[in-house]
């Protein structure tokens, strides 16, 4: 029984403090902090950006993403833009050849045989190095077609690269489109709150972990390629760059905005293609498995207890269920408790949905499940191994 308590309140405390308490305490203790002060000003040099985008039947987004890249407040002969449609079957390649036809700093590869995003990125990468070798000087910024950047973005990201010591720059990701539909509202509240816990992380110890992939920055010096069939492109990028001891830091002020995805199942084919990811960074990554370092402690802390909350959760539905059968009382309500969490609430969500009333409590919890549940089935395709890094654009 002691084994049994251990395991139910040691599950509940992991989940408890990757959700609550280590969001709360980064925020708490990064208050005061600044993120950098040492930036390039309007005398300074500015360095050279590559921008890195692979894309795939984005012809509903993508003469907006062009005009939103071409129209950023950078120096035009030091920005340059190389894009890899990944076998695109729609208008795509048109827009793009358009495009490249009237502006000599895009350079435009259309792939015939799908890549995958890893892929692309890394012959993107590959074409941009044999002209301008990588360098602490030359920056690569990495962005998908759904992203919009605002007209300042570029130049927001860029001014951290006059501190040496900074290798990568996130932008502040905010959805657009967001309403009472579907998923939005909870998926918009996690986003909000993953950017503030970022920040936090980046003022108080320089080692955010992960960007949003949408839309970062980062040193050539310190790209990696991909490993073939790598899902996470954007997370085993920027652990490499902060492995080799380099600084990860969020700016709020470098705004971008994706439209919000309102299908829940749109949403949990996105969740679960990432979570198969994560658990290849994960066994990529065990050696940072360190609490005793920043690093190590963050990561740890922030993405791997969240990783294995389903195993948590499955942990205490097993443990509350045998210990309540022992007239253990507090435990036969922790056991009830669970059930009305985990399946009578979202069930009472759902059928509420049908008649368009939302509870905003019931949403969140719904939308917890949702997301756990999408972790677990990532998870049990990571063990019959990933065959293929190709990938659909999600509905938005």
């Amino acid at each position: 029984m002691i084994a049994l308590k251990i395991m139910f309140w040691l599950s509940g405390f992991a989940l408890v403090h990757t959700y609550i308490i280590y969001p709360i305490m980064v925020r708490f203790l990064s208050r005061n902090k600044k993120n950098n002060v040492i930036f390039y000003d309007q005398s300074d040099n500015l360095p050279e950006v590559s921008v890195l985008m692979a894309v795939h039947n984005e012809a509903s987004v993508i003469k907006e993403k062009m005009e939103s890249l071409l129209a950023q407040d950078y120096p035009a002969q030091k920005l340059s833009l190389y894009i890899g449609s990944d076998c695109s079957t729609d208008a795509t390649n048109d827009i793009l050849e358009n495009y490249k036809n009237s502006n000599s700093s895009i350079h435009f590869f259309p792939f015939h045989e799908r890549q995958g995003k890893p892929g692309v990125i890394n012959v993107l990468e590959q074409k941009v190095s044999s002209r301008s070798a990588r360098s602490n000087d030359h920056i690569y910024l990495l962005t998908d077609a759904s992203v919009m950047l605002e007209h300042n973005t570029l130049k927001k990201m860029v001014r951290h690269f006059k501190n040496n010591e900074i290798v990568l720059v996130d932008a502040h990701m905010m959805y657009s489109g967001v309403g009472e539909k579907g998923i939005a509202r909870s998926e918009n509240k996690y986003l909000n709150a993953e950017v503030l816990v970022k920040n936090a992380e980046s003022r108080l110890w320089g080692k955010m972990i992960g960007p949003f992939g949408g839309c970062f920055c980062i040193r050539s010096s310190h790209f990696r390629s991909v490993p073939q069939n790598y899902l996470v492109d954007d997370f085993y990028i920027a652990m490499n760059a902060m492995q080799k001891g380099g600084s990860a830091i969020n700016d709020l002020e470098a705004k971008c905005f994706e439209q919000v995805s309102h299908k829940a199942s749109e949403e949990y084919r996105r969740k679960k293609r990432i979570s198969t990811g994560n658990f290849q960074n994960l066994f990529t990554f065990k050696k940072l498995l360190n609490p005793f370092t920043k690093l190590g402690f963050s990561y740890i802390s922030h993405k791997v207890l969240r990783w294995l909350g389903p195993f948590f959760i499955i942990a205490m539905f097993v443990s509350s269920f045998i210990l309540a059968q022992s007239d253990v009382v507090f435990f036969r309500f922790i056991f009830a408790g669970l059930i009305g969490w985990f399946f009578l609430i979202p069930s009472i969500d759902r059928l509420l949905s049908w008649v368009n009333i939302k509870i905003k409590i019931f949403r969140s919890i719904s939308y917890f499940n949702h997301m756990n549940l999408a972790l677990l089935h990532g998870f049990i395709e990571f063990l019959f191994g990933v065959k293929s890094s190709i990938w659909q654009p999600t509905e938005r």
